[in-house]
């Protein structure tokens, strides 16, 4: 029987958020357990070789990680209400980071979206969700845009 004694919900802020904080918030309810809901944001080390100021990359970098918590926090006071959920906004590559919080916040269990995208941008983006599912020790459950759209 499966062990799942806490979820990792993996969000973006993308339009597809709220339909991936509903699965989790839905599941969690159902097996009576905590979520924990985390961000990742990507790192700039690699424009480190530009004629870019450390320090400027620094205040950017603590720009978007107070920004990200802010807009967590607001995130799960409306789609975690009433449940037992905890947040994190980390920073870093995301599918390492998003496998590595699940590790240490002992879930069984990832909830994570996906986009869809097909063609030139699957190439040019890639796809978080496709290498979770490939690498994670964890089961994980991806949340698809509805028919018809995000």
């Amino acid at each position: 029987m499966a062990d799942i004694r806490k979820i990792l919900c993996a969000l973006d802020f993308s339009p597809m958020s709220p339909r991936v904080a509903d699965y989790a918030a839905t599941l969690a309810r159902a097996l009576n357990v905590p979520l924990h809901a985390v961000y990742v944001a990507p790192t700039l080390k690699r424009y480190g070789s530009f004629a870019v100021a450390e320090e400027s990359i620094e205040n950017f970098v603590g720009a978007i990680l107070a920004g990200a918590r802010e807009t967590m926090d607001e995130f799960a006071a409306k789609h975690f209400e009433g449940l037992e959920a905890t947040t994190s906004v980390e920073m870093g590559y995301a599918p390492e980071a998003l496998i590595a919080v699940a590790k240490e916040q002992g879930c069984g269990l990832i909830v994570m979206g996906t986009h869809g995208r097909r063609g030139i941008d699957r190439i040019v983006f890639g796809s978080v969700a496709e290498k979770v599912v490939k690498t994670s020790p964890l089961p994980v459950l991806t949340i698809h845009p509805p028919f018809g759209g995000s």
